[in-house]
């Protein structure tokens, strides 16, 4: 399709809303896998449910590629650009539509941000529990597309257990609904399927929320320990106990340190480890709950408790944990934010294993992750300008993503693959589990215009990568013609 030819027909759809000048072309070639770029052909941003609809049958028409972006805060390169391809930027749909009270429920535009739900809503004593790090910039299309967590997504659930309806656009500009505004409907699973798909399927243009009320009581707990595995052992006796915690978050010594220089929040700088644990309910059952997990912490080896039940002492405990990723952005020119989940009982095992990794590559690692659920997100340091350190980042990346699997993990909690892990599907997945994601696809995107080249690799690819032989006892990938 002619370039010219293509802008004066989005031009009829979108008006001026069309970005083709290369220097700002530049500021949607990454996300925020920085790593990797890509300048787009083509970045329009869309004003309404309509335009989408518009844009995406033009480009399904002349089979151009399409890649939604939202706020650009994904860390797996899930929103990268096709050189070849629209980049269809949804941040001008970014209005809350509607609060059902009596239903605990919102419906929103894909560009409204994570944290402005909750804001929107917090003087009716509700809020939307899905709290990602970067909370304050990503929006909830986003959200969907990765299926993001956060700090409460132990006791809460990540975004699929709080989202009851979506509006999406399908590759061919068709508007359809799934989920219900009722716990159930009809039907396959769409909604669940939905969740987590990176943009392959379908165009998120409105999403329905689960509200929550605000609880009666909420006490935030800080422990210091001095080995990790003191402090890996307590999150699984804190589970094994019956207690849920709202969060139970934990950071190693150069995460503590990082986040205490930045913040200044008051962290145990010499503590090897770090626990932050939210209970909430009603304050009977906090102060039960409470009496036990200070037990449980000191069995097994707290050198500090602190606890902060008053609401701007919870939000300084909490803020070192939100601030970490800005705050090891502070001592290295780059880092490279790694995601995996493994089974908690072999938490203090992986982190030894990436201790040594880091050595093995000559690369420092900061650990802040989701202890509760075992989402591990490792920060590995490096200088990009340094001569391979890019490349052993990457290298040690894919290490600790193989060694989540070895565990019985998996190669994302809430980050999605996009193209940092796409090849490390080909060691989780078998010949004949991807071939079923590639049925799926083409069920939903014969043409394969929508995100093309991201989540799930080819079988052609995973056979250049060796795959053939990560699967101890199970099946070669061979050589097919159709992916």
């Amino acid at each position: 399709m002619d370039k010219l030819n293509f802008i004066s027909r989005l031009s009829k759809i979108c008006g001026a809303n069309i970005i083709t000048d290369k220097p700002l072309l530049k500021v949607y070639e990454t996300d925020g896998l920085t790593a990797k770029k890509q300048l787009p052909w083509l970045v329009v941003l869309p004003a309404s449910i309509e335009e989408v609809q518009q844009i995406v049958r033009l480009c399904h028409r002349f089979d151009v590629p399409v890649v939604a972006r939202g706020a650009g805060t994904g860390l797996s390169g899930g929103a990268m650009p096709h050189a070849e391809g629209v980049l269809l930027v949804l941040a001008k749909l970014n209005r809350v539509l509607s609060v059902d009270v009596d239903n605990l429920s919102a419906t929103l535009e894909p560009g409204v941000t994570n944290l402005a739900i909750s804001e929107a809503v917090k003087s009716l004593g509700l809020y939307y529990a899905p709290d990602p790090s970067s909370q304050i910039a990503c929006s909830i299309g986003g959200n969907v597309a990765e299926n993001s967590g956060g700090v409460h997504c132990l006791k809460y659930g990540l975004t699929v257990h709080n989202v009851r309806k979506l509006k999406v656009v399908s590759p061919a500009g068709d508007l359809y609904e799934v989920g219900s505004e009722a716990f159930d409907s009809a039907g396959y699973d769409l909604l669940a399927l939905l969740h987590g798909s990176e943009g392959m399927l379908g165009i998120v243009v409105e999403v329905t929320v689960k509200l929550l009320p605000m609880p009666e009581s909420i006490c935030v707990i800080m422990a210091g320990f001095a080995s990790v595995a003191g402090a890996a052992a307590a999150v699984t006796d804190i589970i094994a106990a019956g207690i849920l915690p709202a969060g139970l978050e934990m950071m190693d010594r150069p995460a503590i340190q990082a986040a205490e220089a930045f913040v200044k929040v008051g962290y145990p700088t010499g503590a090897e480890a770090l626990l932050l644990c939210e209970l909430d309910g009603i304050e009977a059952e906090l102060e039960s709950q409470l009496h036990s997990l200070t037990r449980i912490l000191q069995e097994n080896g707290a050198t500090s408790i602190a606890t902060a039940h008053e609401s701007e002492d919870r939000e300084r405990l909490w803020l070192g944990r939100k601030a970490a990723f800005p705050a090891i952005g502070r001592i290295a020119p780059d880092y490279y934010c790694m995601d995996g989940t493994i089974p908690r009982r072999h938490l203090s095992r992986v982190l030894d294993r990436i201790s040594s990794l880091s050595e093995e590559f000559s690369l420092p690692v900061a650990n802040v992750f989701h202890a509760g659920d075992g989402n591990l997100h490792p920060l590995i340091l490096y200088d990009a300008n340094k001569a391979d350190e890019l490349q052993r980042a990457e290298e040690f990346g894919a290490r600790i993503l193989e060694l989540c699997i070895e565990v019985g993990g998996t190669i994302t909690g809430e980050h999605g693959v996009g193209i940092e892990k796409i090849d490390q599907m080909c060691i989780q997945f078998t010949t004949a589990e991807l071939s079923i994601f590639h049925g799926i696809k083409a069920a939903f995107d014969e043409k394969s215009i929508l995100n093309p080249g991201k989540a799930v690799p080819t079988l052609h690819r995973c056979a250049e990568f060796g795959a053939m032989h990560v699967h101890a006892g199970k099946e070669k990938f061979p050589e097919l013609d159709r992916f």
